[in-house]
């Protein structure tokens, strides 16, 4: 006989329960059944007994080992939702995270009434950031760039199956030396790694054993060379009445809007996100340049 969805549901739940807290646990069985049904959760209590197709059965059999060692449930169904958006995600790129949604909700915001734009998404990753921006902004010419193949190879994905038109470039940020490529754009739009290494033994194993080091952690020395190279970017690149939005690690806010100050941007605005904590910087008015 099948599993049926309640089956499946119980199984899950008591398994992912030994590692993960209450109600974590009951999140993402929901999330796999979900997708491997089709059905919402009041869906499936109607169809509780229903049975699972084989195919479906092997299938929830297959990710609980994977969930049991800590593998982020968005990696082993391989996608995440963004901005109500399905994005493909494997461990080449991080996890888009709500906070994050801020920040492009905070672009639309100030330019949904634009008619031209063109916006350089710096450290790509998923696509995440380019793509809601083109679906919500259609008007904007969008670029985005990461220094690894991989990464771009998932927002090339992204972008085809969201039927986002984004122009993608492979580019280390850090090279002063290669910016030339780079179009002149109003805006540049960037979460690049923030994490100081020391910050390694505080996160959780979900976290540090899969998403991809690259794109997460910077040095101790220099927690903040990449915002230093997007002000030294954004003197190049960017229109004179052009505006960077980032966002930044939560304990660097006040040393991050002052780098902003110091290289010549003269109106840098620093936000909290949803959890109160200082998570964005919008900076305009460059005059040194």
């Amino acid at each position: 006989m099948r599993m049926t969805i309640q089956e499946a549901s119980i199984q899950l739940n008591s398994a992912l329960s030994t590692v993960y807290e209450t109600r974590e646990a009951s999140n993402i069985t929901d999330w796999i059944l979900e997708h491997l049904t089709g059905l919402t959760k009041s869906a499936r209590l109607v169809k509780a007994t229903a049975s699972l197709t084989a195919s479906q059965e092997t299938l929830v059999n297959k990710y609980i080992p994977d969930l049991l060692r800590h593998r982020p449930v968005q990696y082993v169904l391989g996608e995440s939702w963004f901005h109500g958006l399905r994005f493909y995600v494997n461990e080449n790129v991080l996890i888009p995270r709500p906070e994050t949604e801020e920040l492009v909700n905070w672009i639309i915001e100030e330019h949904k009434n634009d008619t031209t734009l063109h916006i350089l998404d710096i450290g790509t990753g998923s696509g995440c950031i380019p793509i809601a921006l083109k679906k919500a902004l259609p008007q904007a010419t969008v670029y985005a760039c990461d220094v690894s193949e991989g990464a771009l190879a998932v927002a090339k994905r992204n972008a085809s199956e969201l039927q986002a038109e984004v122009h993608f470039i492979q580019q280390n940020i850090l090279d002063a030396s290669l910016w030339q490529p780079l179009p002149k754009v109003d805006i540049i739009v960037s979460n690049p790694p923030y994490i100081p290494e020391n910050n390694k033994q505080a996160m959780h194993a979900n976290v540090l054993e899969h998403e991809p080091h690259l794109a997460l952690f910077v040095s101790n020395d220099d927690p903040l060379s990449f915002y230093r190279a997007i002000t030294g970017l954004s003197k190049e690149k960017l229109d004179t009445n052009g505006e960077v939005y980032v966002e930044i690690h939560e304990d660097l806010g006040a040393a991050t809007l002052a780098l902003f100050q110091e290289k010549g941007f003269g109106r840098v605005t620093l936000r909290r996100d949803m959890q109160e904590k200082d998570r964005m910087i919008k900076a305009a008015g460059l005059t040194s340049r």
